[in-house]
This record gives C-alpha cells, structure tokens and sequence, in this order.
C-alpha cells in the first residue's frame, strides 16, 4: 500500500480524507455518548456507595428484616448505552438510522438536513463534525506526506477534536481520553530516531519534560488564581490536556501552545461577551483553544518560533 501511494500521492490524500470523515462521523457518537456514559457511570458508583454505607450504619437484624421487606422486588437495571449500543436513531421520533442515511455530509444534503421519518431538523454540528476532522487531517497530510508522522498525526487530530466537541458541550476532558493521549505520546516518544519524522516521535526526555512542565504550568496558573480569588479559574483535564500536548510536541512547543491558546480563548470571550452570548464570569470551555493551539504548533510550531525570534532580533 505504501508503494503505490508513493507512485499515486494523490491517493493518499484521497484515503486520509475519506477515512477522516468516516472517523468524524464516529466522533460524534463520542462525543454526544461518552458524557453519557460517564455520567451513568458516576451515578452507579454513587448508589453502591449508599447501599454500602447504609448497610454499615443500619447493620441490624431489625433494619434488615425492615430493608428485605421494602426492597424486595429486584431493582432495575439501565438497557445498555455505549458507543456501539443502541443504534444511533432520531431524538424525536425515535426511528433508526439507516446505513444510508449515515454517509458522511452526503446523507445530510440529501436529506435536506431533515430526519427522514418525522422531518426534525438535524443539527449542523454533525456534517460540521465530520467535515472540520476531514479537512485538519488532510492539513496533518499535506504537512508531513506519507509516513508514519502523518498517521500519528491525524490521530492526534482526531483525539483534539473529540476532546473539544466534549469541553464545549459539558466543560468536561475525560481522563478516558486525556491520560492514554498523555501515555501514547510518552511512548512514541521510545521510537526517536527509528522512525523518519521532523516534528513528532521526540527524544524521550522532551517528551518527559513536556509532560511534567505541561501540566505544572496550568496547574500553577490554577493555584495562584485560585489563592488570589478563591475562584477555580480552569479544570484539572485542562492540565492534563497540555500535559499530553507537551509529551507528544515536547516542552520546548509548551510557549507556543499556551500563548496561542490564551490569545484566542480571550478573543473568543471577548467576542462572545460582545454579542452577548456570553455573560462576564460565566464559564468558558478552555480545552478547545488548548487543542487548537496544539495542532497549530504540531504543524507551524517551528515556523512561529523562528518568525517570533527574527521580530524580535533573536535569531
């Protein structure tokens, strides 16, 4: 397969892209589910916690015999809800969808972006979806060709753009998501030097550095502001985010990472809150501006550090 890319470039991209968007079509399910799933997750956890004290603190025969005799019928269970299970069907009418009717971007123009049973308008966000994860993959191959630094590549995009799509609707980075991105970059990290790469595989102790200093550097940010304030100005899977970031870019991408990250979120803000969208003091997602900024520095990483050194007669 290699092989004939490398003769027919063309096709490569073709593959990237067509992949992509079948991927984007995939992460919406992640990211509409996954919230889901970790929120029924969270709330088992939570009644086996108060089963398990109740029956420390009223451990007796009496409460007992009382407990077997109003709870004796067997207590319901959830249908099973993960990415694979149910069939993805329509909100409203509740009417599977069709193979058919879940090609990526060409079923929803066919459709007229309407259900095809009850004609419930479907929302944008997911032909959006899958058209932004086409299009930044196809950037990730036009940068770095065919190779292995492209593949990783397009599956960094991918993770930033499910992690970003999960901040914007909860406020939320799943530590499902963040730490195994944070380990894979720790890992390729082993294969510096095997592999032909000019920006991603790193040697192993930038990767490391990245890491630590990633995460100390919100976390910091956190505990002064939160000191000064007594306001928690970001999350924790904010540190987490930058950390993974920093493993896989190294510590030296860090600067450019959260300058980018800090200048568009407050641009972003700013315009919200002028079209009064967003109200001062409400909260914000940060980890969509934190990935952005790490797939601009993924590709133009170098580039802006030399522009930013030539400007300032540094270089």
């Amino acid at each position: 397969m290699a092989e004939l890319f490398e003769l027919v470039p063309w096709l490569f991209y073709v593959a990237v892209t067509t992949v992509s968007l079948l991927v984007g079509s995939f992460l919406n399910v992640v990211i509409y589910r996954l919230p889901i799933m970790m929120e029924r997750e969270w709330d088992a956890q939570n009644i086996a916690w108060q089963a398990e004290r109740a029956a420390r603190d009223w451990d007796t025969p009496a409460n007992v015999a009382s407990s077997d005799s109003e709870n004796s019928d067997e207590p319901q269970t959830l249908p099973v809800f993960n990415l694979a299970t149910p069939r993805s069907a329509c909100p409203v009418c509740e009417r599977p969808i069709r193979a058919v009717e879940n090609i990526p971007i060409l079923s929803y123009l066919a459709l007229g972006g309407k259900c095809a049973g009850c004609k419930t308008r479907i929302s944008i966000r997911y032909p959006a979806v899958e058209l932004l994860t086409a299009v930044l993959s196809l950037c990730v191959a036009l940068r770095f060709g065919i190779g292995w630094e492209t593949v990783v590549g397009v599956g960094l995009t991918w993770t930033l753009v499910a992690l970003s799509g999960i901040d914007i609707d909860k406020q939320l980075l799943p530590d499902s998501i963040t730490l195994p991105l944070l380990w894979t970059g720790l890992a390729l990290s082993l294969l510096h030097g095997q592999v032909e790469a000019s920006v991603l595989f790193i040697a192993p102790a930038d990767a490391v550095l990245g890491a630590i200093f990633g995460y100390l550097a919100f976390w910091s940010v956190y505990q002064l502001f939160k000191l000064t304030t007594g306001k928690e100005g970001m999350g924790y899977g904010d540190f987490k985010l930058l950390s993974a970031l920093g493993a896989w870019l190294g510590w030296q991408m860090l600067p450019v990472i959260i300058l980018l990250s800090a200048a568009v979120g407050a641009l972003f803000g700013i315009a919200m809150m002028l079209l009064r969208r967003q109200q001062q003091g409400q909260p914000m997602p940060f980890g969509p501006w934190i990935a952005a900024a790490g797939y601009i520095a993924m590709l133009h990483g170098e580039d802006l550090i030399q522009w930013y050194l030539s400007l300032s007669g540094l270089a």
